[in-house]
C-alpha cells in the first residue's frame, strides 16, 4: 500500500508523513519582490526534501544544513506579516525569517526569502502543476 504524497513546501520534493496533509502547499519561496518561485524558474528548489518531525517541518538540500521551521506558530507581530504574488493573486503570508532567507538565497542562488500562508488567507490557485 502507496501512501499518498503531500507538498508542504511548494515547488520542493513532498512528504508522505501522515501529517504532511493538513500542511500541503503552506510554504513557498518568494524572490526580492516578493513573487513566487518556482522549481521551473529555480531547479535548486526541486532538490529540497520535506519532512515533518515533532511540529517542524525539516527541510534538506544537497550541501546545506538541515533547517527546521516550527509549523504552528501563530504570529501577532504585523512586521512579519505581508503581501507577495502569486501569478495574478495577491496573497497574505508570514515571512520566517532572515536565517530561512538566507538560506534559501542559497538554494536558489538569488536573494529569496521563505514565506507560510497566514492561517486567515483566501485559498491560493497555484498556478500549473506547482
Amino acid at each position: 500500500m502507496s501512501k499518498e504524497m503531500s507538498f508542504p513546501l511548494v515547488g520542493c520534493a513532498g512528504s508522505d508523513h501522515r501529517e504532511a496533509a493538513q500542511y500541503h502547499q503552506r510554504w513557498f519561496v518568494v524572490d526580492a519582490h516578493g513573487s513566487w518561485l518556482s522549481a521551473v524558474q529555480c531547479p535548486g528548489l526541486a532538490a529540497v526534501s520535506t519532512d515533518i518531525r515533532m511540529g517542524y517541518l525539516v527541510l534538506r538540500a544537497p550541501g546545506m544544513l538541515r533547517m527546521d521551521i516550527p509549523m504552528d506558530v501563530i504570529e501577532d507581530d504585523d512586521s512579519v506579516r505581508k503581501t507577495t504574488q502569486v501569478a495574478d493573486q495577491t496573497v497574505d503570508v508570514i515571512d520566517e525569517g532572515e536565517v530561512a532567507a538566507t538560506w534559501f538565497s542559497h538554494v536558489t542562488g538569488q536573494p529569496s526569502r521563505l514565506v507560510k500562508v497566514h492561517p486567515e488567507a483566501k485559498l491560493v490557485l497555484w498556478p500549473g502543476n506547482a
